[in-house]
């Protein structure tokens, strides 16, 4: 693992194009790798913008765009043989091939194919992080972006620094988000509690351990307890469990002893009571899930509008709706805002451009077999995970399905940007270890 990519010239799609300049062979080998190491550097800088920055995602993916083109060759490879590439990849194509169909015009309905496209970055991203060195950079990039908006998150939550002009415009003491919503924001400091307790877990001293069991506890109530994300606090929740379900389970097992339903029923057990003394010990999280349920309990289908509750609740609703009568290709990608609007005339319903639930946007725009290749897509990774070479690599990567499985239940997360282009980078970061993508990389040597 961690071959490194050589800068010597290649077959034709693997290579920059030597131009008849008069260059000599040192020079263009000198361009090659200062054109390599800036593709690597955007790929890792991918990790701290994401949390940051839409704008400077963008600037990346634009120079890794052109680094594809003078990849081609490899990525294909990766495309074609990774099986994490290749089913994201195929979920991909299921979705371009609805932009045919469907009463939407082309130009609008690749405009929506366009936010799936994070989806075939994934290749590239993994060729270019091939090595442990640079997957391990990648990480700490997201790590460290998320320890700048928790400080930031804090210092405005606490009064000690004014919301800035710059931040979120929803941004608040009462709701301290920084650079995304409070949705996202929530998403992924979830995710990155969970980095820093295998982080912890894998640490060799007390200093380190004690580093990250801060910012673990420390983000933990961010989530929990200050930002006003929903989903997170289940995102949290679960990843949680998994991480203290892998963590016993090996233990166990490197003792000798036996793992099964029971101590696994007194791990839930447990889980179970310190949500419920959580729940009980902050009114703040109190309030918000009773509210939940009240919303709950008092919709009516097409009568939600008044309420977060019920509008998602309408969503679904009618979602499902539309999957009912064109159940297996759907209405087109990018036609799920139209077959919305007929759906619900005549109704007070509020609109929407979609559904905020991840397998009902793509079933509505791509039927039955665009979830299932959603559904493959988590299968994939979740089967390919214990291949990994390192356990963090096996338990941060089942730890990516399920919180990505939680999301797409609650929004629309391949769909909007930042969560899109998160899961296309940590899928990258933490299956580019896997052989397929070393072969490709010996291709390019």
């Amino acid at each position: 693992m961690g071959a490194r990519i050589s800068a010597r010239p290649v077959a034709t799609g693997c290579s920059v194009v030597r131009p008849a300049t008069g260059l000599h062979d040192g020079s263009i080998d000198g361009l090659q790798r200062t054109a390599l190491s800036s593709l690597r550097a955007s790929t890792i800088l991918l990790g701290f913008t994401v949390p940051i920055s839409v704008a400077l995602d963008n600037v990346l993916l634009a120079v890794l765009l052109l680094g594809l083109l003078f990849n081609a060759r490899a990525v294909w490879q990766i495309a074609t043989q990774h099986p994490v590439a290749r089913a994201a990849c195929l979920l991909f194509v299921v979705l371009f091939s609805a932009i045919f169909y469907g009463a939407t015009p082309l130009r609008e309905a690749a405009g929506a194919l366009g936010k799936y496209i994070d989806l075939v970055f994934i290749p590239m991203f993994m060729l270019m992080l091939s090595n442990e060195v640079l997957r391990h950079r990648a990480q700490g990039a997201f790590l460290v972006a998320m320890g700048l908006t928790l400080l930031l998150s804090y210092l405005v939550g606490l009064h000690g620094l004014p919301v800035q002009s710059w931040m979120n415009v929803v941004a608040s003491p009462d709701n301290p988000v920084i650079f995304h919503s409070h949705i996202t924001q929530n998403n992924m400091m979830a995710f990155a509690v969970f980095l820093a307790l295998l982080n912890l877990r894998d640490s060799a001293t007390r200093a380190v351990q004690w580093a990250w069991g801060l910012f673990a506890v420390l983000a933990g109530i961010n989530v929990l307890f200050m930002v006003q994300g929903r989903t997170g606090y289940i995102i949290l929740l679960v990843l949680l469990g998994w991480f203290a379900w892998t963590t016993l389970a090996r233990y166990m097992r490197e003792r000798g002893s036996a793992w099964g339903w029971r101590q696994g029923a007194a791990l839930m057990l447990l889980l179970v009571g310190l949500v419920a003394a959580t729940y009980s010990a902050s009114p703040r999280l109190h309030d918000r899930v009773n509210l939940i349920f009240s919303e709950f309990q008092a919709w009516q289908p097409n009568h939600g509008k008044d309420t977060s509750t019920g509008q998602r609740l309408d969503f679904y609703y009618n979602s499902l709706k539309i999957v009912q009568q064109q159940p297996f290709f759907g209405v087109g990608t990018g036609g799920f805002a139209a077959a919305f609007a007929s759906q619900t005339q005549g109704t007070e319903v509020l609109q929407t451009p979609n559904p905020h639930n991840e397998y009902l946007m793509i079933t509505t725009q791509s039927g039955l077999i665009g979830l299932a290749m959603l559904l493959y897509l988590f299968y994939t990774l979740w089967r390919y995970a214990p291949l990994l070479g390192t356990v963090f690599e096996q338990d941060a990567a089942r730890g990516l399905v399920l919180a990505y499985m939680v999301n797409g239940a609650f929004n629309s997360a391949l769909h909007d940007h930042a969560d899109g282009l998160f899961f296309a980078f940590m899928a990258a970061v933490l299956f580019a270890g896997l052989k397929p993508v070393q072969r490709a990389v010996e291709e390019v040597a």
